[in-house]
């Protein structure tokens, strides 16, 4: 059965439905779009457009054949059409001409737009729930690692010192900001199309509205030529998907670069490292690089359906078939990603004593040096070129700025005395920094605070 053979005098050919075709991907969302048809045979009884005791019948059959396609008992037939056809074939089998009505006061184009849209607007909340668990992880880390001073870089060279609680805390906010973007995009998405029919609604007397409530949207959407057109709420989500990947992607190659044995910052568990098939002593960081590299893919993702988008006429286009395997796919690595990076950054140990001598012997304390001066008359230019002068002594004799002599340091400028060695050491260079943002402990500590209770609040 096609839903659109009334014209047609011959079958379509078979290279033809193939590429038409689109069960192979939209049985995804068989859920929906059965959870569609029973808001809508709902609505139609309440409406008088079917009698209730056959709305009541299209119920229960069609919770029937979703119950049975859950259970592997309903066997999909390939040669339907897309996955709206195969419910309604198999709904008309077992109830005859009733199952017919199902159609009734709907176009397939409505019909898709809602079931994309329920589908979506379910996996968007799926992957909150991931980018929450994260969060958790984030914040664990961040009350842990207060006092574990590392080099912060500009350039991926070292320039102050930092803690890796105030690392990770600009990742906490980074998908902060990545959660509270998907919830506002529900905002947007979460009105239905279903009655917009084909493009120009019904003459049917539809209670959209209520059909809207039995689905839990906000309301029906409200031009029936753009409801049955609009991808927006698609685009948004890919594009906060980009995001989210962007973010997993920036950490990644933080932990791949941690983890090589210049740095050794990080040991990452065995169970998510693999090795070499020819140097024995390897030990990869597998999954951060794969994460890395599927970034790009849901990259192409979004750009993709920007393309298909970007010329299409009013109303429906059979060129918006193709958004459906490229969402799914960009979810499915999303979320696939989400759980794996927080699994693996949850089983990651982090070497604090690397992390803290690599801030001292990056010079990480110059600029604390400088403001010593400043702090005692020296004018801030003067201060800057005094302290460049040391550095270049010490790159000389291979040492850092904490271990010159005071002889040394007053050669440079008699300002300096022997406070100089609290005033550049790694705990006092993070502990005078406690402006909002900062990495002291005070500021870290406020900070810590108005995370968990964001997240207490979601």
């Amino acid at each position: 059965m096609k839903l659109w053979g009334g014209r047609f005098t011959k079958e379509t050919n078979e290279l033809v439905h193939n590429f038409n075709a689109s069960l192979s991907f939209d049985r995804k969302f068989y859920q929906e779009d059965i959870e569609g048809s029973i808001a809508h045979v709902t609505m139609l009884a309440e409406q008088g457009i079917i009698e209730k005791d056959e709305s009541s019948l299209l119920i229960k059959e069609l919770n029937q054949i979703k119950a049975e396609l859950a259970e592997g008992a309903l066997i999909l037939d390939e040669r339907k059409e897309d996955i709206h056809s195969f419910v309604e074939s198999v709904l008309i089998e077992r109830t005859g001409d009733i199952g017919k009505k199902l159609h009734t006061g709907r176009s397939r184009n409505d019909q898709v737009a809602l079931d994309m849209k329920l589908y979506t607007r379910k996996e968007i909340l799926n992957v909150m729930e991931l980018l929450k668990d994260l969060e958790f992880l984030l914040l664990k880390l961040m009350k842990e690692h207060l006092d574990t001073f590392m080099p912060g870089f500009t350039h991926l060279q070292k320039a102050q010192p930092v803690t890796l609680s105030h690392h990770i805390g600009a990742y906490f906010e980074m998908f902060k900001r990545d959660y509270e973007r998907l919830r506002d995009s529900l905002e947007r998405l979460n009105y239905s199309p279903l009655g917009a029919g084909a493009l120009a609604g019904t003459t049917y007397p539809l209670d959209r509205e209520y059909t809207a409530s039995l689905l839990s949207f906000k309301g029906a959407t409200v031009n029936s030529m753009d409801s049955v057109s609009d991808r927006d709420y698609l685009l948004e989500s890919l594009s906060a998907f980009s995001i989210i990947m962007m973010h997993l992607s920036r950490f990644c190659e933080e932990i791949i670069i941690w983890n090589t044995n210049e740095y050794q910052f990080v040991e990452l568990d065995d169970a998510y490292s693999t090795g070499s098939s020819i140097m024995p002593q390897k030990k990869n960081p597998d999954i951060a690089e794969l994460i890395r590299g599927k970034t790009g893919r849901v990259y192409g993702s979004l750009v993709s359906l920007l393309t298909t988008m970007k010329g299409l006429p009013l109303a429906y286009n059979k060129d918006m078939q193709e958004d459906k395997e490229l969402t799914f796919d960009a979810i499915d690595t999303v979320k696939g990603c989400l759980k794996l990076f927080t699994d693996m950054l949850a089983t990651t140990t982090f070497q604090k004593e690397k992390m803290a001598a690599s801030a001292k012997g990056g010079f990480t304390n110059a600029t604390d040096a400088a403001d010593y001066l400043v702090n005692h008359g020296v004018p801030f230019r003067d201060a800057h070129g005094i302290i460049g002068q040391l550095v270049i002594l010490c790159l000389k004799k291979g040492t850092a700025l904490d271990d010159l002599t005071l002889t040394e340091f007053k050669e440079a400028s008699p300002v300096f005395e022997a406070d100089i060695y609290d005033a550049i050491s790694l705990k006092s260079c993070v502990e005078k920094r406690n402006t909002k943002g900062a990495p002291g402990s005070e500021a870290m500590q406020q900070s810590i605070i108005n995370s968990e209770k964001w997240l207490m609040n979601l």
